[in-house]
């Protein structure tokens, strides 16, 4: 556990220093939040707090996670099974870890661009949704590609067991089409969430703390020193995008932070347990779908006062702070039904 702890100590000093930087410097670049009319009224009293912040987090995040692992490779308490460093399952296990940090740069630099248009070339809409689509459409089918080529194709189903999808053409069309249906999802899940003050942040961390759980039940390290740089990482974050908040992490944060909750869900073999773990994300969603369904069906009509649901409940009148506080706590509790059910589901 002391590798988890340094982790998250690393990531949370370094993102909570960044901020005496980096918010600065967005001010003075004027990377400010544009508020678009379509939001609550009174959005409108954050026009120009600087945007990007997730810059601060992600610096945080990899610095930690490279640190922690190359000193616990080499002094701490990594246990090798063989002599061989790089034995299969080790191998295996890296691969998952690295690609996972990539598959949430890449996402970060998806979002970067995004941010970057709407605010300093002044165009509101940012890339186009087909420029949005295509990059992390792309990003996810190498993801995918380095599981299939790594062999890192066998995902444990809890109350059923192991299952591997090499075995003939017909599960392997199985796994790449719901992983693109996972990865693409979740990503874009945990962006819709990143709406008001703190909100992404803080449900991020229940999900960073179940992960560590699930990481000690398995006895991986990598995936506990993951989570626990995701840990560190929010949690610095929040000391700055807290209500009132002093930045906001933009697409650049929120889609960085998707890519991490994926690497996740993959890196303890059971990318179905985000379902439950991330049940935030996923109400989030499907708020949005409905929302926009129902408009198209009825010509006109609305579920939610607005979509996502984060401000359905402002506009009911409910403050930042409480929204931030009942949706953690909700998905605390998908996140203990995750948890039972994955280790559980072990002992069946």
């Amino acid at each position: 556990m002391v590798s988890v702890i340094i982790s998250i100590v690393l990531a949370f000093g370094i993102t909570a220093a960044l901020g005496f930087v980096v918010i600065p410097w967005l001010r003075k670049l004027k990377f400010g939040q544009t508020i678009l009319d379509i939001g609550p009224s009174w959005h409108k009293a954050k026009q120009g707090t600087p945007n990007m912040g997730g810059l601060m987090f992600i610096i945080g995040i990899i610095l930690s996670f490279v640190v922690t692992m190359i000193v616990s490779m080499f002094a701490m308490d990594v246990q090798i099974e063989t002599n061989d460093i790089m034995s299969q399952q080790n191998h295996r296990e890296l691969v998952l870890l690295i690609s996972g940090l990539i598959l949430a740069l890449g996402c970060g630099i998806v979002g970067f661009a995004d941010d970057f248009i709407k605010i300093k070339m002044k165009r509101n809409e940012g890339l186009t949704a087909k420029q949005k689509t295509a990059g992390q459409l792309i990003l996810t089918f190498g993801y995918i590609l380095t599981l299939w080529l790594s062999h890192n194709t066998s995902w444990y189903i809890p109350f059923v067991g192991t299952v591997n999808f090499e075995k003939n053409i017909f599960t392997a069309i199985i796994f790449w089409a719901i992983s693109f249906f996972i990865i693409y999802g979740c990503v874009n899940s945990v962006n819709l969430t990143d709406g008001i003050d703190g909100l992404c942040s803080s449900v991020t961390v229940t999900v960073a703390v179940t992960f560590i759980i699930i990481g000690t039940i398995m006895n991986f390290t990598g995936l506990k020193i993951f989570a626990g740089a995701l840990l560190g990482g929010v949690l610095g974050f929040l000391c700055w995008n807290w209500n009132p908040a002093k930045t906001f992490m933009g697409d650049t944060g929120s889609l960085f932070l998707g890519g991490m909750v994926v690497a996740l869900g993959y890196l303890c073999k059971c990318p179905l347990i985000l379902l439950p773990v991330g049940i935030v994300y996923v109400c989030e969603t499907m708020s949005d779908i409905i929302q926009i369904g129902y408009f198209k069906i009825t010509h006109g009509k609305r579920v939610f006062k607005m979509a996502p649901i984060h401000h359905h409940f402002e506009m009911c009148g409910w403050k930042e702070k409480k929204i931030c506080f009942v949706f953690s706590f909700v998905n605390l509790v998908g996140c203990a039904i995750g948890v039972a059910v994955y280790y559980f589901g072990l002992k069946y």
